[in-house]
């Protein structure tokens, strides 16, 4: 991959004829009319809750990509809040601006957001890990004794967190959750979660990749229950291959610096923006057997 590239990122987005519906670390979303929001990955990435000031080529329309794929794939199991990524067809308003949206952007229905995040995970890692090691349990769920990090459970398991504005999310119990949202629709959101979980797991296995953890974000609209925001990306997923589809490297880099994790967020080195921007376009080639157009 060029080094030129990376003159090529995304970071910011400005579209002055929409209304900026929510910024976030890496997506920015548009009000578009009373129905519909367009969703704009950029090529931000973030590491330990902080932005870092160097992009990574290609990241938003690989997210984006990967998205739409698992949209497809699960279409028949939940429906979703996706209803176009051509460009033609988004508001005239918005034509100007068709090149750099082209790949990186969706259009989709609005939602009424469930107030948590939808874990799912099918090995001992990260926050997870961390509980397991001070108290046995996950999210209140006790596992067996003697885990170790990176086992593989003995069945998948539903831990939802809060969504966090800014920082971490944090976990709960299904108990705490059921305060949140309503019980019926909590056991709905939890049996769906696993049911996806173990679909999309069996399937990426097949092509060399562990998908440890993922975690999914629902509403509801006009066809219930609807899986919305991002899907089973290496920026919502843990993704254990020989070598690391997720954002890993990125940490392990940062660690290696021994950045205080304080702002300023450090800008990454040209080299490890660029082999970061090949482990994206990696796991979108492993999962779907295509090249992301670029």
């Amino acid at each position: 991959m060029s080094t030129e590239t990376l003159n090529t990122v995304l970071l910011q987005t400005d579209y002055p004829e929409l209304k900026l519906h929510a910024s976030g670390k890496v997506r920015d979303v548009y009000n578009l009319d009373s129905d519909h929001l367009l969703f704009v990955a950029t090529d931000r990435i973030s590491a330990f809750d902080y932005v870092l000031a160097t992009g990574i080529p290609h990241k938003g329309r690989v997210l984006t990509q990967i998205s739409l794929f698992w949209f497809d794939f699960l279409k028949n199991v939940v429906p979703n809040h996706f209803v176009t990524s051509d460009v033609k067809q988004y508001p005239a308003a918005v034509c100007q601006h068709a090149d750099e949206l082209r790949g990186r952007s969706m259009m989709v229905m609005r939602a009424e957001m469930f107030p948590v995040e939808c874990v799912a995970r099918g090995y001992l890692s990260g926050s997870g890990w961390k509980e397991y090691k001070a108290t046995g349990t996950v999210c209140g769920i006790k596992l067996p004794a003697g885990l170790k990090e990176s086992d593989q459970l003995p069945e998948p398991i539903f831990t939802p967190a809060t969504k966090a504005t800014t920082g971490h999310d944090v976990n709960i119990s299904f108990e705490e959750m059921c305060k949140l949202v309503d019980p019926e629709q909590s056991k709905k959101l939890r049996d769906l979660t696993l049911q996806i979980y173990k679909k999309v797991a069996d399937y990426a296995r097949e092509r060399g990749i562990i998908i440890a953890d993922t975690k999914f974000e629902f509403g509801l609209t006009a066809k219930g229950i609807t899986l919305a925001d991002e899907v089973l990306t290496p920026d919502s997923s843990r993704f254990w291959p020989a070598d690391s589809y997720d954002k890993q490297y990125v940490r392990d880099y940062l660690e290696e610096i021994r950045w205080n994790k304080q702002p300023p967020a450090p800008a990454l080195p040209q080299d490890v923006a660029l082999r970061t921007s090949e482990k994206y376009l990696g796991a979108y080639r492993q999962l779907t057997g295509r090249e992301l157009d670029i």
